[in-house]
């Protein structure tokens, strides 16, 4: 929501502000210009990219407009699920979550969260290392996986972004090149009308003005907006780390979830007891749950 109205903001700025100097809006609608400079900026990401990074910008920018993913509710639904998970493997040990991590869809914890089970990446991510817990592995082996794993993920997240940022770095050069074939139309109408002439310069230069205005104006924020998403992504699966680990290296469940809670970024981190209630309520939900079906 955030980026569409940024987006109006600029050009409507840069509108207004043509229209105050009392601007044609004519002479900017150049659709030569824009097929210039867009199809040869768009052309030169198909040439410097894979098809599955072309698929992670296009996924990339939609997901900027349907707003962030990861947010402060996802993060104590997270930390309500991971506390469960946790208590289970407490109570029954270990080897009771193999059902659950085998299929997700059919765990009576992890189906109470489809925001979990729709994301397959974080799903993959906590039931590979939850798989990998059941089977035995050390802590200390497993903390070194996840580290590498979650450095894979950054890689791979960086990689749309920096397309991105290259496309942007074109769009002022391809600007230029526009530019220059509206000089050497402009050359070739010499000794025409002034009006005809006119015309074409005027063509010329907004070339360079739509090539400065796509780069700074919409593709480089649109880079910047995603780089801070894979930034998101990255400190929500740091969490799902950070409360596993504290678990497996002997923290009792509550203690593992205050130590993820410590690890959310400050801007989306309950407080201590807003989880610390979260996770009694439930509690007492589900021993009052068990005690109806006892009687």
């Amino acid at each position: 929501m955030f980026a569409i109205i940024g987006i109006v903001v600029v050009f409507g700025a840069i509108v207004a502000g043509y229209k105050m100097e009392h601007g044609n809006m004519m002479v900017l609608l150049q659709p030569a210009e824009l097929i210039i400079i867009g199809g040869a900026a768009i052309g030169t990401v198909l040439v410097a990219n894979p098809i599955h990074i072309l698929k992670q910008i296009a996924s990339g920018v939609v997901a900027i407009f349907k707003g962030p993913k990861v947010t402060r509710q996802r993060y104590l639904d997270s930390l309500k699920m991971m506390f469960d998970l946790l208590a289970k493997a407490r109570k029954e040990g270990l080897m009771s979550l193999e059902t659950d991590v085998e299929d997700p869809a059919k765990s009576p914890i992890f189906s109470k969260y489809p925001a979990f089970l729709g994301d397959h990446h974080v799903k993959d991510f906590l039931c590979d290392s939850l798989r990998m817990a059941v089977t035995g592995s050390d802590p200390f082996e497993l903390d070194q996986i996840l580290d590498l794993d979650l450095e894979v993920h950054h890689h791979c997240a960086a990689q749309p972004v920096a397309a991105l940022n290259s496309m942007a770095d074109s769009l002022p050069g391809l600007g230029i090149v526009a530019a220059v074939l509206g000089v050497v139309i402009t050359m070739g109408a010499l000794g025409g009308p002034p009006e005809e002439i006119g015309h074409k310069v005027a063509a010329a230069l907004v070339g360079t003005f739509l090539g400065i205005l796509l780069c700074y104006g919409l593709v480089g924020p649109l880079a910047a907006n995603m780089t801070k998403t894979a930034e998101e992504e990255h400190a929500y699966l740091q969490v799902l780390r950070v409360v596993m680990i504290s678990f497996l290296k002997g923290a009792a469940p509550i203690l593992a979830t205050e130590a993820a809670r410590r690890a959310i970024p400050g801007h989306l981190r309950p407080s201590f007891q807003e989880v610390e209630n979260l996770c009694r309520r439930g509690g007492q939900a589900a021993a009052a749950e068990a005690g109806s079906s006892q009687g």
